[in-house]
């Protein structure tokens, strides 16, 4: 560790008016994780380090600068970080894919394991209850992380696609087939899916805002 950076942690919590078990709370850590760091035991990633700079009102500049080189430490601020977007990547493929699956697994019940005679219940739990509260929840987990930056809001028009060909994929398109006509897709029904990926996305970007304020 390089030299004195568990003391300006240390200094920093003090000058903050915090003790240890007020810091880990806030940092989401235990207490032993807040004293390994002040000791020198063990180093902080980068998130903990930010949410120190915000916790402790201190630059980071001023939280990591030191008189000799700290390049060991850098370094495994870099790596951290690396590991961090890995992280990242990781939960956005995972929230992407669940909501897929569903989408996918709900067409494939109502042509493999309904009759003419399930449609309607079927619209009821699938397009009305289902693929709306799966929407909700996978674009709260999105504002909550924040994923993508500014443009998650533009994912609205997406889950409002998906929507509608989820509905002209099934009772649509079984309509067509029974009375043997054409017809396209509704695009009225892209409005209740994008409603519910902004309201999501509000969400989830409210909680994470009340969670920085109640940080600091």
């Amino acid at each position: 560790m390089p030299v004195e950076i568990g003391s300006k942690i240390k200094n920093a919590r003090a000058a903050a008016g915090l003790t240890q078990e007020q810091a880990a709370e806030v940092l989401g850590v235990s207490r032993q994780t807040i004293s390994n760091w002040e000791n020198e035991k063990t180093w902080p990633d980068i998130v903990s380090v930010v949410k120190m700079s915000d916790l402790y009102e201190i630059s980071l500049d001023r939280l990591l600068k030191e008189e000799k080189p700290v390049s060991d430490y850098i370094s495994y601020l870099a790596e951290s970080t690396d590991t961090v977007s890995v992280k990242n990547k990781l939960a956005k493929t995972v929230l992407i894919s669940v909501y897929l699956a569903v989408w996918a697994v709900s067409l494939v019940i109502f042509w493999f394991f309904t009759g003419p005679s399930d449609a309607m219940g079927y619209s009821l739990m699938f397009l009305w209850i289902l693929l709306p509260v799966t929407t909700l929840a996978v674009c709260a987990i999105i504002g909550a992380g924040n994923y993508w930056g500014g443009g998650k809001w533009l994912s609205a028009p997406v889950f409002g696609l998906m929507y509608m060909l989820a509905e002209y994929g099934t009772v649509t398109c079984a309509n067509m087939s029974a009375l043997g006509a054409f017809r396209l897709p509704d695009p009225s029904l892209l409005l209740p899916g994008a409603v519910i990926s902004l309201l999501g996305i509000a969400l989830g970007s409210a909680v994470r805002y009340i969670k920085r304020r109640k940080s600091r």
